[in-house]
């Protein structure tokens, strides 16, 4: 009888801490959250939306039901842009991984055309007179990996000059973007990891999703990219890709040199 109430209490206690183990494992929160994103005016679904998750650096877009399924946990912050609509965050949600698919709005933008002027060349019939009307372009052009039939300028001269002048001069913007980034700036290679996000940059070219991921102003990046002895011509031109190619080449000379700073830095105290 004794032994009998002993088993019914071991049975009971197994019973007890499988289903707290079934339950938990039910409750685990999921990796991947799940959306639909309609228009504000139509509502209707849109396709190929860009969604990127700016916390752990992964992308995705929606298929032609608007529908979206990516990486992400709770308070990660997904960045939504798509043209002609208003760029949107959304915050991850303990609901949002409970309950599923997600419907999100995005709001059209007012679109104003400004008027262009092209200037046309006056010729007059004289090569040599005409010939100082073309505009000289000598920047070298190189082609990128992924880009068939694309070309992107190359630098017209190297960087370790003016990365030298950012390690030793703390005023240096290359400097202060680099040095007191780091937590953005070693998103470069996550970024540069992702086929989607990848992708995406390789189609845009108003600097947006850079801007978001990195945690700068159009400003910073144009100007990071100008200190590392790109034209303005590049900077105008260049499509997100190529911008982003661009700075994290930078950033990777600049990491070699401070580094070969520190090891100089530190014979000399050794030897002090």
């Amino acid at each position: 009888m004794i032994l009998m109430r002993y088993f019914l209490i071991l049975l009971l206690c197994f019973t007890t801490v499988n289903s707290y183990s079934q339950d938990s494992t039910a409750t685990k929160t999921p990796e991947r959250v799940k959306g639909t994103i309609i228009s504000s005016t139509s509502q209707e679904p849109l396709s190929e939306v860009n969604i990127v998750n700016i916390n752990q650096v992964v992308g995705t877009a929606t298929d032609d039901n608007g529908q979206f399924e990516i990486k992400a946990k709770v308070n990660d912050t997904l960045h939504l842009s798509y043209i002609g609509y208003k760029s949107i965050k959304v915050r991850v949600t303990n609901d949002w991984l409970k309950f599923g698919n997600t419907e999100i709005t995005m709001t059209e933008l007012a679109l104003a055309l400004e008027e262009v002027t092209v200037k046309q060349l006056e010729l007059t019939g004289y090569l040599e007179v005409d010939m100082k009307q073309v505009p000289i372009q000598s920047n070298n052009q190189y082609r990128i990996s992924g880009l068939y039939g694309k070309a992107y300028e190359g630098r017209k001269t190297n960087i370790a000059t003016k990365v030298l002048g950012a390690i030793f001069n703390p005023a240096d913007f290359l400097y202060n973007m680099f040095g007191k980034k780091p937590n953005e700036m070693h998103k470069l290679k996550k970024i540069k990891e992702d086929d989607e996000i990848r992708n995406q940059l390789a189609k845009r070219f108003d600097r947006e999703m850079l801007m978001v991921l990195l945690q700068v102003t159009k400003y910073d990046l144009d100007e990071i990219v100008n200190q590392c002895n790109y034209s303005k011509d590049f900077i105008n031109t260049a499509n997100d890709l190529q911008m982003l190619d661009a700075i994290s080449e930078c950033y990777e000379e600049y990491k070699v040199i401070q580094r070969s700073k520190e090891r100089k830095s530190k014979k000399k105290k050794d030897k002090a």
